[in-house]
Formats: C-alpha cells, structure tokens, sequence
C-alpha cells in the first residue's frame, strides 16, 4: 500500500488572528473561559451571551470600528459592501455576509435599539440591497 507525500506547498497557512493562534483554538480557548466562569458563578444555567460570545470569536470579517454607531443609512451600507467583497474569510456571497452581519447587529440589540436606530439601519438594508443591486 503506498503512502501519499504531502508537500509543504499544499497545505495551506493557517490564518492567524490578534491572539496568534488559528481561530479554532482561539474558539476553543474562549469557549473553555467562558465554561469555567459560568462555573465559579455557581448558577445552574450558562450565560445567555452567546451573541457576545460569537462576536469576540468570530473570523467573519473585519469591519470598520463603531460603523453601526454611524447615523447615516449610506456610510453603514457603503462600509458593510466594502467590507464583504474585500473579506477572503467568508462562506457565502458578499452580499449574504453583509445582510446577515447588519441583521446580527439588530438582533442582537433586541429590544434596548430605539426606534430612530432601528429605522437608520432598516434604511441601510435597503441601501445595502441598492449597493449590490439587488430588488427591494
């Protein structure tokens, strides 16, 4: 029975992030902090922030700082595009990885967006589907 050769050529680098490790052991790592301080605290249910969690971990994309801060609908829409076309780390089309990273953000917020917020960021999904040319 033969055995393949790998070459140093074939595999592929693994990405590292701030931390420098490859991000399943940065997922990995987190995870267990995460475990072990839900157990000190002694409560019998885990923390109920998994959002915050996939946000400290997540590999998704690199998205310009406080964007979502923003008041205008065009800026958020016109960061979100540049940042979903320009990302290599993504697992659908830009414009899915874009749509569901401002729809992360409003679930995420539940019920503490005001009003006035959710309607600037409804306003940049309608912006978002215009960017990429898509029916509204």
């Amino acid at each position: 029975m033969a055995t393949r050769k790998t070459t140093s050529k074939s595999r592929r680098p693994k990405a590292r992030g701030k931390s420098g490790r490859p991000p399943r052991q940065r997922h990995a790592q987190a995870h267990a902090a995460q475990h072990a301080k839900a157990s000190r605290a002694g409560g019998g249910k885990s923390s109920r922030k998994w959002s915050h969690h996939v946000m400290e971990t997540s590999d998704a994309m690199d998205l310009e700082h406080d964007i979502f801060k923003s008041g205008n609908a065009e800026d958020i829409a016109q960061s979100l595009k540049h940042s979903s076309t320009k990302s290599r780390r993504r697992k659908g089309t830009p414009f899915q990885s874009a749509m569901s990273m401002l729809n992360f953000y409003i679930n995420r917020a539940g019920r503490n967006l005001p009003k006035t917020r959710r309607a600037t960021l409804e306003q940049a999904k309608r912006k978002l589907r215009e960017a990429f040319g898509r029916a509204p």
